[in-house]
């Protein structure tokens, strides 16, 4: 088969393009289709003659404004030609999915979410933006799900990251979706063989949907010293409201972040996320998680056995979940193994079988 992989934009290497990564360690003669290609970040990963970039690529500072041209990149992705192309694999969080196809290409799509801006989290979205973002989103918005909804039906068939993913793909766009989780790189986050040391971990963009501010007002009043890693616009107010037990780290190489992992006692998730993939990392370390008890870490973590769930968004009931962790053992070589099922060989086994079912069925 000749395959084409389309990915929302390849500019900063995150969890989506981790996703894309293992797409082509399967497909290795796969193109790439994308809006934007930055080719000093993702070189590395994607070579620059597997990528096709769409018009977006020469307008002026599109490498930096790219996530607000939302209103361009229905027709970006449309634009590709796929005509030559038996499997079409999407990787959508926005638009991807719209790619137009021959009848008779597979086209099946990895949802990260349904555009999250135009669909539950729009009230949000609105709320927290400015002027000029909320004046743009009112007017353009209602044609944008138009669109996102009928470009659902291009796609033979959804896979979902999560069971939370899964149950929007439903509401959002009355489909039914498989769930295969994102990869984990098991191989190089692995438990060092040493005991934990007296520090509770954080890795993170700085930003306010993931609720730092519950982790360090937290560790504050419990006393519990606290290693934050990362970098975002809130990181000057979250230092204001530390105490002395709190650290940051600012960001680090993955190899610097893997030591805090082998050495942190519990890894603090207090945010909403579709899936997330530290809490998964830091169990491939051997380390258990507390975390935040909803969403997509409702898939990844087991509560007893590889971490400890809070039920609210509060400093207090954080404060329960961290003091229960403290009261429980936790086996390193049992959530480590936990962590495999979610390795990046099981990712490319679980897709690789999914495409061939489906493939025969079509």
């Amino acid at each position: 088969m000749r395959v084409a992989i389309v990915h929302e934009w390849l500019t900063i290497y995150g969890g989506s393009e981790r996703v894309v990564e293992q797409i082509l360690k399967l497909f290795p003669e796969a193109d790439i289709f994308t809006t934007v290609y930055n080719e000093k970040n993702m070189a590395r990963f994607f070579p620059p003659e597997k990528v096709h970039a769409s018009f977006m690529q020469k307008i002026p500072f599109s490498g930096k404004f790219y996530t607000k041209m939302l209103s361009l990149m229905p027709r970006a992705f449309e634009s590709f030609d796929l005509s030559d192309y038996d499997l079409v694999i999407s990787s959508s969080s926005s638009c991807a999915k719209g790619v137009i196809t021959r009848a008779d290409t597979l086209h099946i799509s990895y949802v990260h979410t349904p555009m999250r801006y135009a669909w539950d989290l729009y009230h949000d979205y609105m709320k927290s933006s400015g002027f000029i973002t909320r004046t743009a989103m009112k007017k353009t918005m209602h044609r944008i799900r138009q669109w996102d909804a009928l470009s659902a039906m291009r796609v033979d068939y959804f896979i979902a990251n999560s069971n939370l993913v899964k149950r929007r793909i439903l509401k959002v766009y009355r489909r039914e979706a498989e769930v295969i989780h994102p990869p984990v790189d098991t191989d190089f986050f692995e438990p060092n063989g040493k005991e934990a040391e007296e520090f509770f971990l954080i890795l993170s963009r700085l930003i306010p949907y993931k609720r730092i501010d519950l982790a360090i007002k937290s560790c504050n009043e419990l006393k519990r010293k606290l290693v934050i890693i990362g970098a975002g616009p809130l990181e000057k107010d979250l230092k204001k409201i530390a105490s002395p037990t709190v650290e940051f780290k600012g960001r680090l190489s993955d190899s610097e972040s893997r030591d805090y992992y082998q050495r942190c006692k519990a890894f603090l998730f207090p945010g909403f996320e579709d899936f997330g993939i530290t809490p998964l990392e830091a169990q491939a370390c051997g380390r258990p998680v507390i975390a935040y008890g909803s969403g997509g870490v409702l898939d990844s973590i087991e509560d007893g056995k590889t971490g400890v769930f809070f039920t609210e968004q509060t400093v207090s009931s954080m404060k329960e979940g961290i003091l229960r962790f403290e009261n429980m053992v936790f086996d390193s070589a049992a959530i480590r193994k936990h962590a495999e099922r979610f390795s990046n060989y099981e990712f490319r086994n679980r897709l690789d079988s999914f495409i061939r079912s489906r493939n025969t069925e079509k």
